[in-house]
């Protein structure tokens, strides 16, 4: 066949099949045929690809978070449940989209929000002060250079320009907070009346009664299956640490480490900024290079603050006068720290360019840099070093545990002798948990698992806290069973006698409702059940004096029509009724409400209406840009 093939490729067929090939290859490119490309992303939204990595961190992060703010509570699987990812995802589109609004409607996060963002993180601060050694220190044990993190926190502060935006463009008018109140603090008088709970019509069950509802509710009569457990437990604060660091091996920790103890040299400086717009024009640019060479000219020392308070864009600043506090290099942006270094003290500079504008800066104290000793830092060291062998230690014995429980899975006897630690043992508990660490959502969802219930299996570790773990496996397994009927007669006696007087109530009230719907009034109707009356009158909808109930369905009734009340049969739950009358409603006392609760109001308002107005931008953003999701690399 293949010299048929070859025979044919001759003459004037190969030389079409030749131009063909030709064309496809110029056309396309040939790169079509030797190389192939696999999309990997989760969504693309636009042109802007969301990764299985970004994905992924995201996922992790929030997980992590969960698991913090939880703790024995934080169920992980429901990160693996297709609607949590999901939702995930959801969220990180909507940022996308509001982050190429920003891009295409020139809205930009300043250098200045950035600083302050970071300055006012309590984990950066020393003394209520942002201390940059700690900053520096604590982002390298993420494994974070400054310029990550702080474009991480440019990205959040981004997400959040144009929902800021709005909620300060919303307006919510006087008449629209008075609208709001006049229903919401609306006032109604009622009259009610609770109904003595009446004898049902066949007071007497039988025990044939009793053994149907017993084999029709079996389920209700179960003693749930059960499960006691051996256990290993490793805990951080047991363990015996190993010897203390002598000074000399705190003295090596000190010289690898002494930057961490280098207070490096600082500026205390004050500016004022002049806004350059995004995609500024030539002309805007030279406006706003005249304005600051105006204010360069007229500032002095002693007129600088009133100058940044009058004429700087920077509002985060201009209000201190545009005090900065004290700046090392580094924290601002390269060419606001080249002439911030370059002055001398009680100098004032030039107009700089800087991402934000033109800053004039006025350098007015200077700090130079200086180490702290090692006699200085010695218990620091210690307590570090100290705290880092317990944390191996604690590391070490739980891998060995979770290791050799794992090579002998039918046992805990192996690694106790092994690490000479004590078997365990919890007390019979269910699905709904018990006392100790059977108390431990963990615990009670490894132990009901299919690995170790099932099984028989040792559990995997099991993390109770930041350093204290278990291994678990069942020592006892006794299943669902339905309680004996004579364990449980009186008690389905009882309710099989509190359904029939719950319907015998159920009846009464609405024969009751039934005659004061035609005219009766509520006095006589409620005499005649052995019932009296109570009346209220301006109840809101959050009154204690008032039962639940009856508040509730109150305000759920039509206002009284032509001077008849509104009427309905309430169920109290707790197997009585009632009787209830609106005789009345009223308007908000607007008098009552003080300035201070009105400006509150306002703010939870505009907050709410913003975050509506949000979601619609989101809405559109989301209908006009073409967005793809990969569910099966989620």
């Amino acid at each position: 066949m293949l010299q048929a093939m070859r025979n044919k490729m001759h003459g004037w067929p190969a030389v079409v099949l030749l131009g063909v090939a030709t064309f496809a290859m110029t056309f396309f490119g040939i790169e079509g045929y030797i190389m192939s490309r696999a999309d990997t992303y989760v969504a693309k939204v636009g042109k802007h690809e969301i990764s299985q990595q970004d994905f992924q961190n995201r996922m992790n992060q929030l997980r992590q978070q969960l698991s913090a703010e939880q703790g024995d509570s934080f169920d992980p699987d429901a990160f693996e449940k297709p609607e949590m990812k999901s939702k995930v995802l959801d969220g990180m589109i909507d940022q996308q989209l509001l982050l190429k609004a920003n891009e295409d409607w020139g809205v930009r996060v300043p250098d200045q929000a950035v600083r302050d963002y970071i300055a006012a993180i309590p984990a950066f601060q020393l003394n209520g002060q942002f201390d940059a050694s700690t900053y520096r220190s604590l982002l390298a044990e993420q494994r974070k250079t400054p310029e990550m993190f702080e474009n991480d926190v440019r990205a959040s502060l981004a997400t959040q320009a144009l929902p800021n935006a709005i909620d300060a463009s919303t307006i919510v008018t006087d008449a629209e907070l008075d609208q709001y109140l006049d229903l919401r603090l609306q006032r109604r008088d009622l009259s009610y009346a609770v109904l003595p709970r009446p004898q049902p019509a066949d007071a007497n069950v039988t025990d044939a009664q009793i053994a149907d509802y017993y084999k029709a509710h079996l389920a209700d009569y179960m003693n749930p299956e059960q499960v006691s457990l051996q256990y290993l437990e490793v805990k951080g604060s047991e363990l015996q640490p190993d010897a203390a660091p002598s000074d000399a091996d705190l003295m090596k920790r000190y010289e690898s480490e002494k930057q961490r103890f280098v207070q490096p040299e600082q500026r205390e400086v004050s500016h004022i900024l002049v806004n350059v717009p995004a995609n500024a024009t030539p002309e805007q640019q030279k406006a706003a290079l005249a304005k600051a060479d105006k204010i360069a000219a007229e500032a002095t020392p002693e007129n600088f603050a009133k100058l940044a308070a009058q004429d700087s864009d920077d509002l985060g600043s201009k209000r201190q006068g545009g005090d900065l506090g004290w700046l090392q290099k580094g924290v601002t942006n390269t060419a606001f720290d080249t002439a911030m270094f370059a002055l001398k003290k009680g100098e004032i500079s030039k107009p700089v360019l800087t991402p934000d504008g033109y800053d004039i800066i006025w350098l007015r104290d200077t700090r130079s840099g200086e180490a702290k000793s090692f006699a200085e830092v010695r218990d620091q060291l210690l307590a570090e070093a100290t705290s880092g062998d317990k944390d191996r230690k604690y590391n070490e014995v739980a891998g060995k545990l979770s290791d050799n429980t794992y090579q002998n899975p039918s046992s805990l006897e192996p690694a106790a002798q092994a690490l000479g630690l004590a078997i365990k043992t919890t007390g019979l508990f269910s699905r709904k948990g018990g006392e100790g660490i059977a108390a431990n959502p963990k615990v009670i969802k490894a132990a009901f698992g299919n690995d170790v219930l099932a099984q028989g299996n040792n559990s995997n570790l099991i993390e109770l806290g930041s350093d204290d773990a278990v291994v678990i496996r069942v020592a006892k397994h006794v299943p669902a069973a339905a309680k004996p009927l004579a364990e449980v007669h009186d008690a389905i006696g009882k309710t099989i006698l509190d359904q029939r007087i719950e319907a015998a109530a159920k009846q009464q009230a609405d024969t009751l409702l039934a005659r004061l719907r035609k005219g009766e009034t509520l006095a006589a109707v409620a005499a005649s059940a052995n019932a009296s009356v109570k009346s209220a009158a301006d109840v809101v909808r959050i009154q204690p004096d008032v039962p639940a109930a009856l508040r509730d369905a109150a305000f759920l009734l039509p206002h009284p029509a032509d001077g008849k009340p509104q009427y309905a049969a309430v169920d109290m739950h707790d197997g009585s009724y009632a009787l209830l009358a609106v005789d009345k409603v009223q308007g908000a006392d607007l008098s009552k409400v003080t300035p201070e609760q009105r400006n509150m109001l306002r703010q939870q308002m505009t907050q709410a209406y913003g975050a509506v107005a949000t979601q619609e931008l989101i809405k559109s953003l989301r209908n006009s840009t073409e967005i793809k999701i990969a569910k099966d690399r989620m």
